[in-house]
């Protein structure tokens, strides 16, 4: 999906934290023993050892858990960057997404909820969707709907007193991107940051002529690319912050590398549903 890939051979890893270790004797901002984490994100953190320049290197706050801090550069910055980008939203708004199982989906749930925005969470329809729908229900989702319970002829029916959402969120795609138009409001704006489903995304005639809705995309590395290091690094800040207070949550489990297949069969999903798989070297 992504238009990105390394020239091989090359080192996996898009994101993480490290300790360090030595510092060259030009060096004044950090010192051994200091968290850092590379910002903006970079390939190859899956090693024992980096060495790079000193501009790379981001240092954060030590009392974060350890695990946030490894997986908080590229999915949470997606969810905050996708609630503040596109549409100016305002407490008492509402935001539509499917995928509200993923770790963007929950983050987007919390961090809507810190702005008194609510959100309408659209998710697949198999084993364990009850427990799912009660989990995110505790992270503060508003309305949580499995995609066959959407097979109605007007969804906004189901909205009691929410507004009709102006942005909705889609990293699925087919029908489950279908589900999310249908709840946007005239002139609403729908941002596709994935494609789980491999399915195109249709949209109606009606969608585009009577409701007047937008469709845009997001891709973080595109964002980043912009010479936006202090904003990144700003926001990582906050969200790092969020996490340590306990406002943002997501399930993770740290894994040492030697167990690496064992972890990639449960990030691929052969295992059953997982928590983030968070390598430890």
């Amino acid at each position: 999906v992504y238009p990105v890939r390394p020239p091989v051979p090359a080192v996996g890893g898009y994101e993480g934290v490290g300790e360090v270790y030595a510092v060259g004797s030009k060096v004044n901002t950090f010192s051994p023993g200091d968290w850092v984490i590379p910002s903006p994100p970079s390939s190859g953190t899956w090693q024992t050892y980096v060495v790079k320049e000193e501009s790379v290197w981001h240092k954060i706050d030590k009392t974060c858990p350890m695990e946030y801090a490894a997986t908080i550069t590229v999915n949470p910055l997606t969810a905050l960057r996708m609630l503040e980008d596109f549409v100016s939203l305002a407490s008492g708004d509402s935001v539509v997404q499917n995928g509200a199982t993923s770790i963007v989906g929950q983050c987007v749930i919390q961090l809507a909820r810190l702005r008194g925005i609510s959100t309408i969470n659209i998710i697949r329809d198999r084993a364990g969707s009850d427990e799912a729908r009660e989990n995110l229900k505790a992270l503060g989702a508003d309305e949580v709907f499995s995609e066959s319970q959407l097979n109605v002829k007007n969804v906004k029916s189901l909205l009691g007193e929410l507004p009709e959402p102006a942005l909705g969120f889609n990293c699925v795609g087919g029908n489950a991107a279908s589900l999310v138009l249908k709840f946007l409001r005239e002139g609403g704006t729908m941002v596709t940051y994935g494609g789980m489903s491999k399915k195109p995304i249709t949209v109606s005639t009606t969608s585009f002529i009577f409701k007047d809705l937008e469709l845009k995309g997001f891709w973080l590395q595109n964002w980043l690319s912009l010479g936006k290091v202090k904003e990144c690094r700003e926001m990582i800040d906050y969200l790092l912050g969020l996490a340590r207070d306990g406002k943002l949550k997501y399930e993770t489990e740290l894994v040492p590398f030697e167990e690496f297949p064992v972890a990639l069969d449960k990030a691929l999903g052969k295992v059953g549903r997982q928590p983030k798989q968070v390598i430890t070297f």
